[in-house]
């Protein structure tokens, strides 16, 4: 009963509406009515067809679901955050300025290009896209899936670094290997984990990588990259905690119209032993060697004013006797005149004497060589003290 009342009142709602219509437009005719009966087809035809669209089940490819996630590589780069985006992506550390890094990678691009080439026997350029600080966590989660990750190993830093080779780079890189045609475009195969001999040149390939990466860091030290291991699951491949930061190197490697992007990833734990040399403008700072100014600084030394003592004896007395001593009183040493006596410059024992004299004045005749240099800061600091006080 209570919904044929609702069902009255709508319907004398309805009525009211249709007498208001008619009251205000007394001159309307059938084509109005036509009108809204088409349009309500419409809307209803359209509905069915959204109900039957949605009853059919699709897969989304690889593009869609990065797409979808916002993994979008492409439209990233190059690109400076601002506004919301800077916001979201806050949890991105400030990492120092490295200068020296930059060489050794710039200079491994000239080392990869050429290796590559000789290892393809194709036209291949290698290039640096950018060197950024990430932490650990938020790339092993942004790395497009499939790809390889190897876990590489600095023997004499004693510590790991990942290098990842993306599915676009291995799929070129074997197509021109075993001899594909050119002009294919981009490769992806989905849903098959990677076959023997897709794992097999691609260890060739990383083996090629690393040992450039060797000889691009030979200037600033020497450090062996052997690979460890192979991986094609992130979880499996966790050399260091999440959070935990870490420089990210972007190196992309093209052949004609084919080609993929290799990261390198070193934790700052990994590259603290070099910390120090990384930190330089240039290398001249620690290897260089100015000729002309190590010559002239040793003109300079060797012409500098010394002032040397010849120490005849000490010895200690009380203070009572000190503060007692009188003029004309005698104070014995244990000293002949033919035992030797020290020479001493700036508070430094230098070497051993015996006295004589040579007409009216007093004569020293060295008697050994003179002693090792051990001269610290704390000498210096001890001279600094004495002048002070004196």
């Amino acid at each position: 009963m209570a919904d044929t009342d609702e069902a009255d009142k709508l319907a004398a709602e309805w009525g009211l509406d249709m007498d208001d219509d008619t009251a205000g437009d007394a001159g309307g005719d059938d084509d109005t009515d036509d009108a809204m009966a088409a349009e309500w087809a419409a809307m209803i035809d359209g509905d069915g067809d959204v109900e039957e669209s949605d009853g059919i089940d699709r897969v989304l490819n690889q593009d869609e679901i990065d797409n979808l996630l916002g993994f979008d590589p492409s439209a990233a780069e190059g690109v400076e955050l601002t506004g919301v985006q800077a916001l979201i992506n806050s949890a991105l550390v400030s990492y120092e300025r490295l200068p020296m890094l930059e060489i050794v990678f710039d200079r491994l691009v000239r080392l990869a290009t050429t290796s590559l080439r000789n290892f393809t026997q194709d036209n291949v350029e290698v290039s640096l896209d950018s060197i950024t600080s990430v932490r650990f966590g938020d790339y092993l989660n942004s790395i497009p899936l499939p790809a390889i990750l190897s876990v590489i190993k600095a023997e004499e830093w004693d510590n790991f670094g990942l290098l990842t080779i993306d599915s676009g780079l291995i799929y070129s890189m074997i197509d021109v290997l075993l001899g594909g045609r050119r002009g294919n475009g981009v490769i992806r195969v989905e849903g098959r984990p990677y076959t023997t001999i897709e794992l097999s040149l691609s260890r060739r390939l990383i083996e090629v990588i690393l040992e450039d990466t060797k000889k691009a860091f030979e200037p600033l030290t020497q450090v062996t990259f052997s690979l460890e291991r192979l991986e094609t699951n992130p979880r499996f491949a966790a050399i260091s905690r999440p959070a935990n930061a870490a420089i990210l190197i972007e190196l992309r490697i093209d052949m004609d119209d084919r080609g993929g992007k290799v990261e390198i990833l070193l934790p700052y734990a990994t590259i603290e032993p070099i910390r120090e040399q990384l930190l330089q403008m240039f290398m001249g700072e620690k290897f260089g060697r100015d000729a002309t100014w190590e010559g002239h600084l040793a003109t300079e030394v060797y012409g500098a004013d010394t002032h040397i003592e010849a120490v005849l004896k000490e010895m200690e007395l009380p203070l009572s006797r000190m503060l007692n001593l009188k003029k004309g009183e005698t104070i014995m040493f244990d000293q002949s005149p033919s035992d030797p006596i020290t020479i001493r410059s700036g508070g430094v024992d230098v070497t051993e004497a015996i006295m004589g004299h040579i007409g009216n004045n007093v004569s020293v005749r060295v008697t050994r060589p003179i002693n090792p240099t051990t001269v610290t800061m704390a000498v210096f600091e001890a001279i600094d003290e004495n002048a002070e006080t004196a």
